[in-house]
């Protein structure tokens, strides 16, 4: 009988032997790779959540779909489990496949934008980053609704939704794709759309990373609007003065604005315990001469005085601002954080009521006063009259969320973005969801927005993927029936 040690020692010979297998077959087929012990290996499998620590059994560098074709054939032939990398910005490390031993293939190279100027579409490959996009389809004077943070990639950005201050104006990221060309677990190239491949491509748009390495996608464009004005108001308020301004925004949400306004609310801690820094952010993008009545409707039932920063300028002037100043990506490094985050997408037919306004509110203004934990929260528009992200078929995309009201993003970091994280930071972050849901009515049916995506979720099935999760699982097992592409919250394999 072999002894454990015996047992670990021939398993970790197998291990190696099959990597060096791997290994010499990328470099046959001319793939750049990166494996464990190469001097690189380690800043190049490093995430953005520093809260994380994998070792991915190779990071590879495919230049075309054929190469992603090759190396998902070599991980399907050896057994291995794959996952691509976009931006990698993954918020429990996704991109290196959520655990160890992992086929990670890198999209970097994969870089190009194409625009159209007279279909005005353009193919977007998946090694892009949202500045880069940005730039590229600002040249033809086209934009496209998608976030603010520059090193966002592409990939899962438009995987799983895609929020942008646009969005309530032109829809959310992956509803602008007419078409997905991508690489399946077994190696096949496909395109998948409306006319083929219908029921993945329904599937791609809100959970891709299930079904395959997707290389680019086919959006339509926009025009440039006629402006690109930022509006900021910011308030100091007691508990009761931000429930009622929680309230004032959801009734002038509903009150008929139009789809050229969008933006969020963004909540910190106060100067003062019982305080709350209670700050709109918003973009407008109708005529310039309208942004006043627009927003008046609403300033009138806020409180007096608000602290006011207008930022006038057109479309391209407000991507940049949002942006911190910059979109270029190549300049200036990304930065890393260590941090946990949660998510709440509220539902538009039963919005926050004042029992949960006013939790939450006393929640932020005494106990996260007195946390030494990092927090801020972002209370993204959704809904409200005249959404374009709203209007859109509950059923049409696998993305299940087309009532929200506010997707709120719980997020809270360790001190100087470094780890360790602090253990009690979970109860935390935890008690500030529960302060809304344990005092909103029975079955409340709110979800989780899967780009803030959290490991610890427990019925992460049913608030990411809502009705969708048992069809997404059928066609699982069509397109990846031996789970090629596992992963925390990934759609898993029907039991057999």
């Amino acid at each position: 009988m072999l002894r454990p040690y015996s047992c670990w020692l021939l398993a970790l010979v197998s291990t190696l032997a099959v990597a060096t297998n791997l290994k010499g077959r990328l470099a046959d087929a001319g793939i750049t790779a990166v494996f464990p012990g190469d001097p690189n290996y380690v800043t190049i499998s490093t995430p953005f959540n520093l809260r994380y620590v994998y070792q991915p059994a190779v990071v590879a560098f495919p230049n075309t779909p054929k190469d992603v074709s090759e190396i998902l054939k070599l991980s399907y032939g050896l057994n291995w489990t794959a996952v691509a990398r976009s931006g990698g910005h993954s918020y429990i490390a996704n991109g290196l496949g959520g655990k160890d031993g992992v086929v990670v293939l890198d999209m970097q190279n994969l870089n190009r934008v194409t625009v159209d100027p007279t279909k005005n579409t353009a193919v977007i490959e998946s090694g892009n980053r949202l500045g880069d996009i940005a730039l590229a389809l600002s040249k033809y004077g086209r934009g496209l609704p998608h976030g603010t943070c520059p090193y966002v990639g592409i990939g899962g950005h438009a995987s799983y939704g895609g929020f942008g201050f646009t969005s309530r104006m032109w829809g959310l990221t992956l509803d602008t794709i007419t078409a997905v060309n991508m690489v399946l677990a077994n190696g096949t190239i496909a395109t998948a759309s409306n006319d083929r491949h219908s029921d993945l491509f329904w599937a791609v748009r809100g959970s891709a990373s299930s079904f395959g390495i997707v290389t680019s996608i086919e959006v339509k464009t926009f025009p440039e609007p006629p402006s690109g004005i930022i509006f900021q108001y910011e308030w100091i308020l007691d508990v009761d003065g931000m429930a009622k301004a929680l309230d004032v925004v959801q009734n002038y949400l509903e009150s008929g604005i139009p789809p050229e306004v969008g933006g969020e609310i963004n909540l910190f801690r106060g100067p003062t315990q019982g305080t709350i820094v209670f700050h709109i952010s918003g973009g407008w993008y109708g005529p310039a001469d309208q942004l006043n009545a627009t927003v008046a409707p609403l300033l009138e039932k806020m409180p007096d005085g608000p602290k006011t920063t207008i930022t006038p300028g057109n479309y391209s002037e407000s991507v940049v601002f949002l942006a911190g100043g910059s979109l270029d990506t190549h300049t200036a490094p990304d930065v890393h954080d260590t941090f946990y985050a949660k998510s709440l997408m509220t539902p538009e037919a039963s919005p926050m009521s004042l029992e949960a306004r006013t939790a939450f509110a006393h929640f932020l203004a005494n106990d996260a006063f007195t946390t030494d934990i990092q927090w801020f929260i972002q209370m993204e528009i959704y809904g409200g009259s005249n959404s374009a992200i709203n209007a859109v078929g509950p059923d049409a995309t696998a993305f299940a969320h087309r009532g929200s009201l506010f997707t709120i993003q719980f997020y809270s970091a360790a001190v100087g973005s470094v780890p360790p994280y602090p253990e009690r930071g979970f109860a935390f972050v935890d008690s500030l969801v529960n302060s809304i849901t344990a005092n909103s009515p029975p079955h409340w049916d709110y979800g989780a927005y899967p780009n803030y995506v959290d490991d610890r979720l427990v019925d992460w099935q049913a608030r990411y993927y809502g009705a969708h999760y048992p069809r997404l699982q059928v066609l699982k097992d069509k397109y990846d029936p031996r789970g090629v592409f596992s992963f925390p919250t990934g759609i898993e394999n029907r039991k057999r």
